[in-house]
């Protein structure tokens, strides 16, 4: 077993948390990863015109009643995230109103936007709860040092939405490490066991994965998204224009048609204009991939995916990990003398 800050304060037997996904549901595979012994984080979603914050509460309690274990959501907090304050009084309001789900409940990952807002109000109404944020440079990170209760430090290998910086992973967390003074889980091409040590030794207390738990038996994505993973390469991923800024995608019909990426201003512009049509006609796209057209949208995928050749279920990617790691760190122990 591997026990570290992040298993300690979370209450959970593996220093791995599962990557949120929005627009997707993780649903399922939250709970799988919960069972397993890790974090499952249901994501934020906002497919086929459902209302989002009616989606998250359907959400939490399908987790909690089909696991055991803590657990975490997932809210974006980009400017054009409208439902964003929403969903952060729905956690807060769901913690207060049931006792299980406040000691179950423990974590809410905020990403893509300003901390300040979130951690603002979780501290003023639940300081209790646990409060990460995604940060894609040290920059970033150094703001969230101040405001949360731990960082993750996301590199630019990851799947889905990217930094305009480009930061790596392998350069990202160890600066992190040693500039901030709060937790920090390292996330951007983790797959594996050689991963999560790597990541330990770097002084991060966990990794986060989201394309190796895609691949697996009990995450709902469509066979077809799996497949697609799996059949690919480090190389079959580009980082193209998506709808909160740059994002990092398998290469398909849709990236082949998608490949200019707009200047953070040029962006900050376009979310000026709010073009709604424009917008709603970004969210069916994803909608035809979860339902499985993997060549006409966007899919969601870190270059991990060369990694990936099987579809296992979720406590064998989480064990075989950490049965990886542990013999990495017991070898690694031996070359000092």
């Amino acid at each position: 077993m591997i026990k570290t800050k992040l298993t300690e304060m979370l209450g959970i037997k593996h220093p791995i948390i599962q990557a949120p996904m929005g627009p997707f549901y993780t649903t399922k595979l939250a709970a799988a990863v919960t069972n397993a012994g890790a974090l499952g984080i249901v994501s934020h979603t906002n497919l086929f015109g459902k209302d989002p914050v009616k989606e998250m509460e359907e959400n939490v309690k399908w987790v909690a009643e089909n696991s055991e274990g803590p657990f975490g959501v997932n809210i974006r907090v980009a400017r054009l995230q409208i439902d964003a304050p929403e969903l952060i009084k729905l956690v807060i309001r769901l913690r207060k109103e049931n006792p299980e789900l406040r000691e179950r409940l423990k974590v809410v990952i905020t990403s893509a936007g300003n901390p300040r807002p979130p951690a603002t109000e979780f501290k003023a109404h639940d300081p209790e709860l646990i409060h990460f944020h995604v940060a894609p440079t040290l920059y970033h990170a150094l703001k969230v040092d101040s405001l949360c209760d731990g960082i993750i430090a996301t590199g630019y290998e990851g799947g889905g939405h990217q930094s305009y910086e480009g930061v790596n992973t392998s350069v990202l967390v160890p600066e992190v490490v040693e500039k901030c003074k709060k937790p920090v889980v390292a996330c951007g091409g983790f797959f594996n066991g050689r991963g999560l040590a790597a990541a330990l030794a770097m002084g991060a207390v966990g990794i986060q994965m989201g394309t190796r738990f895609i691949a697996t038996r009990e995450c709902e994505f469509h066979q077809n998204y799996k497949e697609f993973i799996v059949r690919s390469k480090d190389s079959d991923t580009v980082v193209t224009q998506g709808m909160l800024g740059p994002i990092r995608l398998l290469k398909n019909k849709y990236t082949e048609e998608h490949k200019e990426i707009l200047t953070k201003e040029e962006k900050i512009e376009l979310e000026q204009k709010l073009d709604l049509e424009k917008l709603i006609e970004d969210q069916k796209k994803y909608e035809l991939v979860y339902q499985g057209e993997v060549e006409r949208g966007p899919v969601l995928c870190g270059e991990s995916c060369g990694g990936v050749n099987d579809i296992p279920t979720v406590k064998e990617i989480i064990e075989r990990t950490v049965k990886e790691a542990e013999e990495i760190l017991r070898g690694i122990g031996k070359l000092v003398v």
